[in-house]
């Protein structure tokens, strides 16, 4: 569902990502997520499932990352994402929460949906920060956008 389709709120999040060279579109999402819940982890991905989804090794190593992202007020825990749990469905055997938050590039992934939704857990879709990405910085950085 669509995080502006509920004014729903949860006892436990769950939100998942890269994080790599934080930014206002990664804060925004901690911040949207925490709003919907009592207790909110993040899972930070491993620097191997970064390589292995985007072909690039992240530029901040995990540690640091998830030093980064335990240090937000709005993050109550951080966890590892590690291959078994990419799965929303893992995840969710491993962490028990109650809805799961992602952004709204990640529409489309109905069957996991319905598995999270049999558990009754929820998949709550935030509009993805269009002016502020990873890759955009990246590319700023080696000098293709201007």
């Amino acid at each position: 569902m669509l995080a502006n389709e509920t004014d729903k709120r949860w006892k436990i999040g769950y939100v998942s990502g890269s994080f790599d060279l934080f930014h206002i579109g990664h804060l925004r999402l901690l911040q949207r997520a925490k709003e919907r819940c009592d207790f909110l982890i993040a899972g930070v991905l491993t620097d191997e499932l970064i390589f292995k989804h985007k072909g690039k090794m992240p530029v901040i190593p995990l540690s640091e990352r998830m030093e980064i992202i335990e240090s937000i007020k709005y993050v109550d825990k951080v966890d590892t994402t590690t291959p078994d749990i990419i799965p929303k469905i893992e995840a969710w055997k491993k962490l028990k929460f109650d809805v799961m938050f992602t952004g709204d590039d990640h529409i489309g992934e109905t069957v996991e949906e319905k598995e999270l939704n049999a558990v009754g857990a929820d998949l709550v879709f935030f509009p993805y920060t269009k002016e502020r990405s990873t890759t955009g910085i990246r590319k700023h950085i080696s000098g293709g956008a201007k």
